[in-house]
């Protein structure tokens, strides 16, 4: 496995948060409080467990050929749903960071803008990596080919 993050070993977790803006707040707005409360999961817990995260916006557009649940053309969440994805060697550091007196107030600011409360779900990482190279690319389309050529046979 290749690190997503680098300094996250395969026996992590990685949490994930999802926002959907209440129609009354910006995304600015929800740019800015999310960025405080990262700031100090930073700040306070990268010698307690955070080893590292990233935030998404809904852009609104929709993949049709990796999508089977029909051909959407819009999403009603565009500009409206983000994912906080974070990075922890432990569940058991994770909720001790949550557990914070600086976490709970920067936590409760993101919570106001929110419509559909908050989940933090915890997964396993079963797999990531990087793209290739356009060199290691091509090795690989080659190995493939005379793979599928052999299995052919």
């Amino acid at each position: 496995m290749s690190a997503l993050i680098e300094g996250f070993g395969g026996d992590g977790i990685v949490t994930v948060n999802r926002v959907v803006l209440r129609p009354e707040f910006t995304v600015d707005e929800l740019e800015l409080r999310v960025a405080e409360l990262c700031e100090n999961v930073k700040t306070y817990h990268s010698d307690t467990g955070f080893v590292g995260g990233f935030v998404v916006m809904n852009t609104g557009q929709i993949s049709n050929e990796g999508s089977t649940v029909g051909q959407a053309l819009a999403t009603p969440f565009k500009d409206r749903e983000a994912l906080v994805v974070t990075f922890w060697n432990s569940l058991e550091e994770h909720e001790e960071s949550h557990r914070s007196a600086t976490f709970q107030p920067l936590f409760r600011r993101v919570l106001e803008l929110c419509d559909n409360g908050n989940e933090e779900i915890a997964y396993r990482m079963l797999w990531s990596g990087r793209a290739y190279t356009r060199e290691e690319a091509q090795k690989a389309q080659v190995a493939k080919e005379s793979y599928r050529l052999r299995s052919a046979s």
